[in-house]
């Protein structure tokens, strides 16, 4: 049961990293805190409520949770290291960005002056440093391009994308990352599957 759906993965990588460039290009064209403030729009109840829950689909748990899908409804056991390594490898970016390289960074609540510009959503806690990258983004880009690896289904590439960009967006929708932010989380999910899958083809290979 040794494969992966490499053609997948590459494909689904290539139009991730293109995303992010553009991201990351509008940020400096437009300016970190104008493309912030022009993406940041309220858009009413629903989107407050969707995207407060929505966000989740980032958070560190569910990495229990692609887990137990991979090897329980997917029967794919032999992809345990490929998980594990990619957590790994995503939580020591992340961590080593956020408060090594650039420690303190302020998020949009803190660095931007006139908070009445800002639109947040009651009831979800404001984080005030820490900005680079979205942890949230790299998450669910993490699982995206993971379970390209996995899926032959041609409808995921589509779906799993959407997902994963809607969790991005969700972050500045609320508030807790500029799309700069977004942008770096998204090379760093690229970055973190990739080393996964070398270690992964290089775990089997060892294991005969």
């Amino acid at each position: 049961m040794h494969n992966l759906n490499i053609k997948s993965f590459r494909a689904a990588a290539t139009v991730s990293f293109i995303i992010a460039v553009a991201v990351l290009a509008a940020s400096f064209i437009i300016g970190k805190q104008d493309f912030f403030l022009q993406l940041n729009i309220d858009l009413g109840t629903f989107a407050d409520y969707f995207f407060a829950a929505f966000t989740y689909g980032g958070d560190s748990l569910m990495w229990v949770a692609a887990l137990l899908i991979a090897v329980f409804a997917l029967k794919r056991k032999d992809t345990i290291p490929l998980f594990i390594t990619c957590f790994l490898v995503v939580t020591l970016l992340t961590q080593i960005c956020k408060y090594v390289i650039v420690p303190d960074e302020p998020r949009p609540i803190k660095a931007i002056a006139d908070t009445s510009l800002i639109h947040t959503v009651a009831g979800v806690e404001m984080h005030t440093v820490s900005s680079f990258p979205s942890g949230h983004t790299a998450t669910a880009f993490c699982f995206y391009l993971l379970f390209c690896l996995l899926l032959s289904e041609k409808w995921w590439p589509a779906a799993g994308l959407i997902y994963a960009l809607l969790t991005g967006y969700s972050r500045i929708y609320l508030a807790q990352h500029f799309p700069l932010d977004v942008g770096a989380g998204i090379i760093t999910g690229i970055i973190s599957v990739y080393a996964a899958l070398k270690f992964q083809q290089y775990w089997w290979k060892r294991k005969g």
